[in-house]
């Protein structure tokens, strides 16, 4: 007798999810509250989230609650823009096109990547939420010529618009491409609009504004299946693991350029999902990814850069005092 295949999403969460660890448990009923206490502490762990993508149905809840909780984030740029030189240099618009979520874009920094995998002799259809990884020795913010990323006490990322000149370091340095660029807003206008960045670069931030008042990201606080869980980064790893053990999965993210704040629990293995998955731009991939942080080239470049970077920072910040004191 032939299996059926799974198609309904009923069927399929029936099928994948299973039940959850006793460590599994703690965490996700302690691990919020505990991340939001940590915010207080001087020596805090740094926070990650376990993203259990057996439980993902695809519903995009947690894309649209991301934009509606980062909507005042997003970038308003002036047009016409300027000129650049060389011409060469490429416009990047978005602003046309902001109802656009199965890419990451300057206005979409969550979105759902599909892979059709073979589980247990069953062809099924996974959804995985995509956005900035968080790695724990992030190049995006090392490398930054302008200081206009940061890495906050609880270990997540993020790039200051007020501050970043859209140079796109931190796109190339990015194993995955994350950050997007919005032409026709920023510092470079008032600076150098015709050989500056040519804009700003955006990613998840991770809610960090929110996360500083003790509430959880966005994305975690609307998804229906508990997609995600946010915690102390030790905590989330154990949980991780116990999982793949109980599954018989697998982890992406624990090592991954030296370790991300994401973590990745999967029924199948990662090359298998990064084959099934759509890649390019705006579509981060699920390869394997070396320790950029341990070459010695972007040690030098990183040690180098630091105290410009943090010149940079610095007067970046009085300029704009100075403007908002006009």
């Amino acid at each position: 007798m032939t299996t059926p295949k799974i198609t309904s999403n009923i069927s399929r969460r029936a099928f994948l999810k299973g039940s959850i660890t006793a460590a599994g448990s703690v965490v996700a009923t302690t691990g919020i509250a505990r991340a939001a206490t940590s915010l207080t502490h001087e020596k805090q762990e740094p926070l990650a989230t376990l993203i259990d993508i057996r439980k993902c149905i695809g519903c995009e809840e947690c894309v649209y609650a991301c934009q509606a909780a980062n909507a005042e984030k997003y970038p308003e740029p002036e047009k016409p823009f300027p000129k650049m030189v060389p011409p060469r240099v490429p416009v990047e618009d978005w602003s046309e096109k902001r109802e656009v979520t199965d890419r990451l874009t300057p206005y979409n920094w969550l979105f759902i990547q599909t892979a059709s995998v073979t589980v247990n002799g069953e062809q099924i259809d996974l959804t995985i939420p995509r956005r900035c990884m968080h790695c724990a020795n992030p190049p995006c913010v090392k490398l930054c010529p302008w200081g206009a990323l940061k890495q906050e006490e609880n270990g997540l990322s993020r790039i200051d618009s007020d501050l970043c000149l859209g140079g796109s370091k931190c796109k190339k340095v990015c194993p995955w491409d994350v950050p997007q660029r919005q032409t026709g807003v920023g510092l470079y206008l008032d600076l150098l609009p015709a050989l500056a960045g040519n804009g700003v670069m955006y990613k998840c931030d991770r809610c960090y504004n929110r996360l500083e008042k003790g509430e959880v990201p966005a994305c975690i606080e609307v998804c229906p299946e508990n997609v995600q869980t946010i915690g102390p980064r030790s905590e989330i790893l154990k949980t991780a693991h116990a999982l793949a053990r109980e599954i018989n999965g697998y982890i992406y993210g624990e090592h991954e350029n030296g370790g991300t704040h994401t973590i990745y629990v999967s029924p199948v293995p990662f090359d298998q999902l990064n084959q099934a998955i759509e890649t390019g731009k705006g579509k981060p991939h699920l390869n394997k990814v070396k320790n950029m942080m341990a070459d010695g080239t972007q040690l030098a470049k990183a040690m180098l850069i630091a105290p410009l970077a943090g010149i940079a920072a610095l007067v970046g910040k009085f300029y704009l005092s100075t403007k908002e004191d006009k």
